[in-house]
């Protein structure tokens, strides 16, 4: 084997695990706080990728996605502290702002824009709302997920997942993450006694946050840009980093107020 070849697999393994180090350090300060930090630091988070998905749906360098961003933040923490019948009220506001200014694939951005919001504001209630180890669990189950991905595919590779979209994932890699995921559910069984359902929910959360990859690699190629943003250096952007989190929050929140 040619190992300049082997070690070329891992060229972006340095930025990749220094951005995730330094999110997970903020945010896990953030989830032992909880209340306003955690809320702050989700819906800042889920604001600027609003503002990264709007700039590529527009493909324009002015101010509106900027505004529209920080509306975004703002409708996900107000939506963390008023009655949950009024939330999708107050999520739906930026959504109508980003359709008014929008001339041509509206109901694609409504539709990554929902689910975005949706994600954020459910991390928040969920933190809210139960024991912040549920938290902790979810971005565990996503974080074994995206590293075993990321590594099972490297080693092992074989058969792409889904070429025309996401040309680097594998089956390898994919069927990886959902047993590092189930790992991780095993792991809170054990240590929280809590209910065997936990193991079979951690692949649903690890599929979830595939799923949201998915689709922001579709997005990014129906755009024709390779990276959301470049605001993490070596990385991308926001939506690179949060787009499993954002999946798998929404898939939390969805779980949570129907079966409790």
């Amino acid at each position: 084997m040619n190992p300049t070849r082997k070690s070329g697999r891992f060229t972006d393994l340095g930025p990749r695990a220094t951005s995730a180090l330094v999110l997970l350090f903020v945010g896990g300060i953030a989830i032992l706080l909880g209340g306003i930090a955690f809320a702050l630091f989700v819906s800042l988070a889920t604001g600027v990728v609003f503002w990264e998905i709007l700039r590529m749906f527009r493909n324009d360098k002015d101010l509106t996605p900027v505004i529209a961003g920080a509306g975004a933040a703002l409708s996900v923490f107000i939506a963390a502290v008023v009655p949950l019948l009024l939330v999708p009220a107050v999520l739906a506001v930026p959504l109508a702002c980003g359709w008014c200014v929008l001339r041509q694939e509206r109901q694609r951005f409504v539709a990554y824009g929902a689910w975005v919001l949706l994600g954020g504001f459910g991390l928040i209630w969920l933190r809210n709302e139960y024991w912040a180890g549920w938290t902790c669990w979810v971005i565990f189950a996503v974080v074994a997920t995206d590293v075993a991905g990321y590594f099972v595919g490297k080693y092992v590779g074989g058969r792409k997942f889904w070429p025309a979209v996401s040309p680097n994932k594998t089956w390898s890699g994919t069927s990886g993450g959902w047993v590092a995921a189930a790992g991780v559910g095993l792991l809170f069984v054990l240590i929280f006694d809590v209910a065997a359902w936990v193991v079979l929910m951690s692949v649903f959360v690890s599929m979830f946050s595939q799923a949201g990859d998915i689709a922001e690699s579709a997005l990014k190629r129906r755009m024709g840009v390779k990276d959301s943003s470049q605001l993490i250096p070596g990385h991308g952007g926001v939506f690179d980093r949060f787009d499993g989190m954002l999946g798998a929050g929404a898939l939390a929140f969805l779980v949570a107020i129907t079966w409790g």
